[in-house]
């Protein structure tokens, strides 16, 4: 009898190894679990690393969905990566950093909105106004709109940044854009290009 008893006390204690590895595997799943759920884009942490990107970091960032927004709608690429380089300043800009609007989006109605100070080019002169900017969840989000904005133009003229998608190269869609009022800025154009061509942006036009 006691010889059966100190066999069972030993496969007890042999058990024991087993359940401690069992539970640990467990607890590393749950807390990797957790950190996949919290590993949103709307994190204080995402908004340190929109912030602190390089140039080469943020054209790496944003030319992979670039190329597919080309793939499905026509937008050059090139097009799409210069203006944001342009409007949010590498994505350096408060709304490009803080809400994820690379391209200065207006927002309107029931729209998550920030209200922000933009610079504006009325009367042959720079001003300062107030404007309602969309919030979005992340970069790809603002890319999304900018191109249905030109695939869709507006409710007046659902036309009119046809040529932006029909152009042939980068030239003739940012010329397009300005020729539309995309921006108030006379020299928009010759800006879009020239981003263009200082990063050899047209690399990713196909």
């Amino acid at each position: 009898m006691n010889s059966q008893r100190y066999q069972k006390r030993r496969k007890k204690k042999n058990n024991l190894p087993v359940l401690f590895a069992g539970l640990l595997i467990a607890g590393l799943a749950f807390v990797l679990t957790i950190n996949l759920l919290s590993d949103s884009p709307n994190t204080e942490e995402q908004k340190k690393d929109n912030a602190q990107v390089s140039k080469e970091e943020f054209i790496d960032r944003i030319s992979p969905h670039a190329q597919e927004l080309q793939s499905s709608y026509g937008v050059l690429p090139s097009i799409i990566i210069g203006q944001a380089i342009l409007e949010s300043n590498w994505g350096q800009s408060t709304l490009a950093s803080k809400y994820n609007n690379l391209f200065g989006i207006k927002a309107y109605g029931d729209q998550k909105k920030v209200n922000l100070e933009t610079k504006e080019y009325i009367n042959e002169e720079w001003i300062v106004i107030q404007g309602d900017f969309r919030v979005y969840d992340t970069w790809e989000e603002s890319m999304n709109d900018h191109t249905r904005l030109f695939v869709n133009g507006v409710t007046w003229n659902p036309r009119l940044y046809e040529r932006v998608l029909l152009a042939k190269n980068y030239k003739e869609a940012a010329q397009a854009l300005q020729d539309a009022g995309y921006a108030t800025d006379p020299t928009y154009a010759e800006k879009v290009i020239h981003v263009i061509e200082s990063y050899h942006l047209d690399k990713y036009d196909y």
